[in-house]
């Protein structure tokens, strides 16, 4: 599949783009094309909340962190300030922070990963990290043709990887969610590696939890009944020291804590002191992205991609219909849905499968393709039963990313 822009300007037609295309490459150069222009609104350590220190790279601390903008930005969201004289040009932008990376971030320390025997790391560092992970609310203004993020604004906030969340649908309550901390299974602290995400028509912001494995350190029993699903997983990946310091990142001292991660988090932007929620309807994996459209019946419906070689495209159905009236009404509304797995055949078209004993295939090499799967219904919870989750061949596991620019 090509996309038509790309094919037009290969076959040599005319660009539809006002300005010179960019030639590709990498380096230490921020590239912008002909006659335009790039400015950097926040950095890393920049203030959010209000009082938040100014930052000082050699004297960083978690306290300061959690109140400073975070590291290694993903998805990037805009919602228009209602009431505003001009929507387009004031509201609010969330963005995801998805890892860190301590080599860059604390002078003078190097690669701290299993290999290394994170023999550097302290509680405070990791800390500190863990306040860099999570997403940032900000209220963006544009004045005199500029952005700007307005200080002290009652809408700014930080979600770490310490914020308290609730699980919310089929799995909530689940025994494979209850831990020490938490022996109903339905709180958690913290979402981890958010990568891409997407605003719904209600004005909610959905972020979405991907490489949740590379948190996770500790021996787990091989006859423990999470074995087969965290081995599915990647687990543990062992690159970050957090299980050293936090027992619920070891799997010997809590094997149930990763399942509380891997999910759709839904948050509202326009209220600091909203509980952020975990989606579980929406499956358990490691998202690359959940971005949704209204459907013409009136159903939301998302779609999500694992960022595993080799595994699933997932589509996400409500249950009821969007109320564009009236937004509270739409609070839970992705709680309950038909969860499936795409199917792709070798002409480009997928084909769709709504029966509910149909058990979705592994995927495998065939030559250059991948054996195709179905949009197939999944009446069971996806942390109990989704076949193409919790079974299958174990695909390699990509090493960790590195540092990227926004």
């Amino acid at each position: 599949m090509v996309a038509p822009r790309a094919l037009a300007a290969a076959q040599g037609q005319t660009s539809p783009f006002p300005f010179r295309e960019l030639p590709a490459g990498s380096d230490e150069r921020h590239h912008v094309a002909e006659g335009h222009e790039a400015e950097v609104l926040i950095r890393w350590g920049d203030p959010v909340l209000p009082g938040a220190p100014v930052f000082d790279p050699r004297n960083q601390t978690p306290e300061a962190q959690a109140q400073q903008f975070g590291y290694n930005n993903d998805f990037i969201g805009f919602f228009p300030m209602p009431g505003a004289q001009d929507p387009a040009g004031h509201g609010l932008l969330v963005v995801n922070h998805e890892y860190t990376n301590e080599e860059l971030m604390f002078p003078g320390l190097g690669r701290q990963d299993g290999k290394a025997g994170f023999a550097g790391m302290s509680r405070d560092l990791v800390g500190i990290e863990m306040a860099a992970h999570g997403g940032s609310v900000l209220e963006v203004k544009r004045v005199d043709g500029r952005w700007q993020v307005v200080p002290d604004s009652r809408y700014a906030r930080r979600i770490t990887a310490t914020t308290p969340m609730t699980l919310t649908g089929p799995a909530a309550g689940s025994e494979r969610l209850r831990t020490k901390a938490d022996p109903e299974g339905r709180q958690v602290l913290g979402m981890i590696n958010n990568c891409a995400g997407g605003t719904t028509p209600w004005g909610t912001w959905l972020t979405c939890e991907e490489n949740i494995n590379y948190y996770f350190g500790g021996k787990l029993a091989g006859d423990s009944p999470e074995a087969r699903n965290h081995k599915r997983l990647g687990m543990p990946g062992n690159l970050y020291a957090w299980g050293r310091f936090h027992d619920r990142f070891d799997l010997e001292a809590e094997p149930n804590e990763p399942n509380r991660f891997g999910w759709v988090v839904e948050i509202d932007p326009f209220d600091p002191s909203s509980v952020p929620k975990k989606r579980t309807a929406m499956g358990r994996f490691k998202h690359e992205g959940a971005a949704g459209i209204l459907a013409g019946d009136g159903r939301y419906v998302v779609f999500q991609g694992d960022d595993e070689r080799f595994d699933y495209v997932y589509r996400f159905v409500t249950e009821a219909k969007v109320d564009l009236q009236d937004k509270a009404a739409n609070r839970d509304i992705l709680d309950r849905g038909t969860l499936s797995v795409a199917r792709f055949d070798a002409d480009g078209r997928g084909t769709g499968c709504r029966s509910s004993s149909e058990r979705v295939r592994s995927p495998r090499r065939t030559g250059s393709a991948i054996r195709p799967t179905c949009w197939s219904r999944r009446g069971a919870p996806p942390i109990f039963s989704a076949p193409p989750r919790w079974t299958g061949p174990r695909t390699s596991r990509p090493t960790r990313r590195r540092a990227r620019s926004t």
